[in-house]
Formats: C-alpha cells, sequence, structure tokens
C-alpha cells in the first residue's frame, strides 16, 4: 500500500499474537508491537509469567523486525477489572474476568494507547473475526474459523466503536496452519504451549490465590434430603458445577465399604450416609457436584450424579446487557452458549427494560450466576449479558 496504515498489535509473547503481527506485516501494514503489563502483585513469584512472556515477544518482534514498546496497564487493570473480580466472587458469583479484561483493557486502555501512538488500527491475536455489513452500515463480530478456538464469547462485550478499529489477523485461520507459519519463519515461541490461566492469575492454585484477598467463613455442605455430609472452607471458593475439591466423596461401586470408604475432614465414614432415594444402585458411587450456594444461610448444597435435575436449568436471567450492534437483536429464535466452550444452544430471547430471559429446547447445565450468557445468529456473536439466576430447580 502506498501510505502505510500503522498498525498497534498487542503482543502477549504467545504464538497467536506473533503470527498475527508477521500477517499483517507482509499484508503491507506499519506494524508497532504493544507488550501489555497488567499485573504487578507477586511479580517476581513462580506463576507470574510476564517477565518470561516480555522476553519471548521482544524476540518475536526482532525476528519479525517490528518495533516493540512495553505498557504497564496494571492500575487500570486492578481498578476496572481486579475491583470487579473480587466484589463478585464475595457475592458468591462466578465471574469472568477475561470478557471484562478484553472490554476494559485490550480494547479500551490499550486502544486509547494505540490510537496515540497515530494508529489506524490495532490487531490481535484471537480467534475471531470482524466484519462489515454493507445493508445495516454496521460491523459484525463473527465466529474464528477454527470451532477449537472461537473466542468470540470473550470479545461479546465489544462495541462499534471497538470493532470498527480492530483486525484479527489470525481469526481466518486453523490453529494448526497458525503454528506452522510461526516455524516456517523462525519464530522462537513456534511450539510454546497456550496459556490456559486466567489473565492475571496465571498458572496457580486458584484456591490459594482467593484465599489472599478473601476472608474464609466455614460452613455446612447438605445434600438433597438437608443432610449436613461435610463443611466448606468458605461459599466464594465454589462454583455451580463444581466436581473437585468438595472434600466428600462416594466409594465406587463395588467395593468394600468396611475397608476402602472415603472419609471426610473429620475421620467420619462417609458410607454410613444413606443414599439419596430412587437411586438403584445406593448412589454412593457417583461423584458430587456443586448444585447451589445458598449466601444467608452459608450453606453449600451438594447433589450426585452429573444429570441430576438441580443442575439442569430449563431457562435463565440476564442483565447488564452489551450488545454488538448497539441495540438488543429482533430475533426471538437464536442460540446461546452460558459458558466457554459450550456448543450452541438454541434457546428463545425476551427482553424487557433490565435485562433478558433465556428459554432453552434443551435443559442446560449448571448455569451460573456471574458467567455470561453470549447469543449467536449463527456465526454471528449478538452480544449477551451477564446470568442472574441458579439452576431453576434447586432448593428454595
Amino acid at each position: 500500500m502506498a501510505n502505510k496504515q500503522r498498525v498497534v498489535v498487542g503482543l502477549s509473547g504467545g504464538v497467536d499474537s506473533a503470527v498475527s503481527a508477521h500477517l499483517l506485516k507482509q499484508q503491507g501494514y506499519e506494524v508497532i508491537g504493544i507488550f501489555m503489563k497488567n499485573w504487578e502483585d507477586d511479580d517476581n513469584g513462580e506463576y507470574c509469567s510476564s517477565n518470561i512472556d516480555f522476553v519471548d515477544a521482544a524476540a518475536v518482534a526482532d525476528v519479525i523486525g517490528i518495533e516493540i514498546e512495553h505498557v504497564n496497564f496494571a492500575a487500570e487493570y486492578k481498578d476496572r477489572v481486579f475491583a470487579e473480580f473480587l466484589r463478585e466472587y464475595q457475592a458468591g458469583r462466578t465471574p469472568n474476568p477475561d470478557i471484562l479484561c478484553n472490554a476494559e483493557i485490550k480494547f479500551k486502555a490499550f486502544l486509547d494507547h494505540a490510537m496515540r501512538l497515530g494508529a489506524e488500527k490495532i490487531a490481535t491475536g484471537h480467534y475471531a473475526r470482524v466484519r462489515l455489513n454493507e445493508l445495516t452500515g454496521k460491523h459484525e463480530l463473527l465466529k474464528g474459523l477454527d470451532p477449537l478456538k472461537d473466542q468470540s464469547y470473550f470479545l461479546h462485550r465489544l462495541n462499534q466503536a471497538q470493532l470498527s478499529k480492530t483486525l484479527f489477523p489470525v481469526g481466518e485461520l486453523p490453529k494448526t496452519e497458525v503454528r506452522r507459519i510461526a516455524a516456517k519463519i523462525g519464530l522462537p515461541n513456534a511450539k510454546k504451549k497456550d496459556s490456559t490461566g486466567i489473565c492475571f492469575i496465571g498458572e496457580r492454585p486458584f484456591r490459594d490465590f482467593l484465599n489472599r484477598y478473601i476472608a474464609k467463613e466455614p460452613g455446612p455442605i447438605k445434600d438433597p434430603n438437608g443432610r449436613t455430609i461435610g463443611q466448606h472452607v468458605g461459599m466464594s471458593f465454589y462454583t455451580l458445577g463444581q466436581r473437585q475439591g468438595l472434600g466428600i466423596g462416594g466409594i465406587k461401586k463395588g467395593s468394600d465399604p468396611r475397608s476402602k470408604a472415603k472419609r471426610r475432614e473429620d475421620g467420619s465414614d462417609l458410607s454410613l450416609i444413606p443414599a439419596s432415594p430412587g437411586d438403584a444402585d445406593g448412589g454412593m458411587h457417583l461423584p458430587w457436584f456443586v448444585a447451589r450456594k445458598d449466601m444467608e444461610k452459608n450453606t453449600l448444597w451438594v447433589v450426585q450424579g452429573h444429570d441430576h435435575p438441580w443442575l439442569l436449568s430449563p431457562s435463565l436471567r440476564a442483565e447488564d446487557l452489551s450488545w454488538v450492534a448497539g441495540e438488543a437483536p429482533l430475533l426471538t429464535d437464536i442460540a446461546a452458549k452460558t459458558r466457554y466452550r459450550q456448543a450452541d444452544a438454541p434457546c428463545t430471547l425476551q427482553t424487557d427494560a433490565t435485562g433478558i430471559t433465556l428459554h432453552f429446547t434443551e435443559p442446560q447445565w449448571a448455569v451460573t450466576p456471574g458467567q455470561s450468557a453470549v447469543l449467536y445468529d449463527g456465526e454471528v456473536c449478538l452480544g449477551g449479558g451477564v446470568i442472574t439466576t441458579e439452576a431453576a430447580n434447586a432448593p428454595a
């Protein structure tokens, strides 16, 4: 292009953003890399990888032949994302900080900084796409073409102003092709493992991290019959559908309860607790799942079996809405995800002055307050809201 457009790329140290920068340079853009530092607590701890990530990002910039700048957004992150994250957990909900981080940091603080550098666009390594709808004149957020990597769920709060300034270069590619390109051009992070931790927490034990900021307030764990079968360490440390880390368990089918029964922390034999009525095998070999959090009574309710009715919700309520087009869709028959890595679930949409209600064709598993319900019309992400209801059949 004769007059090169300046694009500022968020270089995280990972392979996706690295290949994004390479592709943009190949397309003729003037590319500048920005490494965002969003977390400073325990900066030198074993779980904080920001220093290593910056070294990787700088090495990538050197290979591609672009400038890179280190920018600190830790103050903005703590104020806009982490404070809200703690408020939600203290209220017993399960927030998704990656969604808030995208809306407040990567596509707000970072976007503003890039514009001050004279950029016309920003780019990230997200697996999503942006398309201008010529009929409506509005930008649409589309799913990434790799169904296993699509990240539109995490981007659903982006608005028209943000999308109009955003490029997602790897959104058209499968992950295998991204890694092939990285290896072909000799990127040092071509085989780097994908990050799976929450953006500021990293790959650390989550409960240990949360315990540093939220006080423990133990209380009873109860089964559907109201029997106390254990003790939780604090309601903030559990989420609906959780199976691991409950401190309770059953015995495997066919085992001898006299010798192999699992025990609670107080040493009592869990096999002595009667099974739920109607369970032909006694039920004690089935795993336990968190079904409800009663914050008022500080009681954690658990059920046995993945498909227990208390874990299934035919509908949900969501508020704090954000629509990509700037207004609620006119469609009533759509699809939604109530959590990432979930297949689109057909549903009907009802809107009102304060939120939306979704009615699903098939009940949804472990609908969790604090998580996001994200709506889709085929490959188009419409937006969504924060879930406020728990599983419909949980105890009153």
